[in-house]
């Protein structure tokens, strides 16, 4: 199983696979303005257990996940929110859902330095309650009424990602401290016997092409 980035061409297979499981669905320029505004955030889970049999055949996405940022957000705070999410039936079990989620929230901390994520969800999907709240971490903001087109509640739930962010920038520092251990001192190992071999050869006269072409230019003469 791939997890990659979605990439506008997947926009008809992610809508196919909305359609399928989902009651709320999205136009195709719906899915291409998260696509284009916010690329690092939105991901497809492709199966590649059966390769295409031809370079025409279209990937097998069998999950999403779209995400945003907020572009106006009402508390000031920078934050991602999490549009649609969805794992085809005959793929579920496997830890698609988290691994697509994760993957998100991770790009939002960062690439666009997102303090938390927001999303909303039926109040009677306990599916989805139990991914969001026991396996994400996911806490129930308030309950919004009649949200969906149907009538239902959702609640309105966030994960903060400040550790998350911590332990991006602890990863960062400890590859900063890495490259400078590398630098420190001349090089070591293959890298230092290329230098050496660098350093013995010549170039121009030194390799006596002068000489040979003025030898030549003489007989010539």
């Amino acid at each position: 199983m791939d997890i990659r980035v979605l990439r506008p061409e997947d926009i008809p297979h992610v809508q196919l696979a909305n359609i399928t499981n989902l009651p709320e669905n999205y136009f195709c320029k719906y899915y291409l303005y998260h696509a284009m505004s916010w690329p690092q955030l939105s991901y497809v889970a492709v199966d590649v257990s059966r390769p295409p049999k031809s370079p025409y055949d279209p990937p097998k996405i069998v999950g999403y996940v779209l995400a945003k940022m907020e572009e106006e957000p009402a508390d000031g705070v920078a934050h991602g929110h999490i549009t649609s999410l969805s794992v085809m039936r005959t793929h579920r079990r496997l830890g698609l859902a988290e691994k697509l989620m994760r993957q998100s929230q991770r790009a939002m901390a960062e690439t666009f330095a997102a303090h938390y994520v927001s999303l909303h969800v039926r109040v009677s999907n306990n599916a989805a309650l139990h991914l969001y709240r026991d396996t994400l971490g996911f806490t129930v903001d308030k309950i919004e009424d009649k949200y969906y087109a149907d009538g239902e509640n959702a609640y309105s739930m966030k994960m903060e990602l400040g550790g998350l962010k911590q332990e991006l920038r602890e990863k960062e520092e400890g590859g900063d401290a890495d490259v400078e251990m590398v630098d420190e001192g001349e090089a070591v190992g293959s890298e230092g016997q290329e230098a050496a071999k660098k350093r013995k050869v010549k170039v121009g006269r030194g390799l006596g092409v002068g000489e040979l072409v003025e030898r030549n230019e003489v007989s010539a003469a």
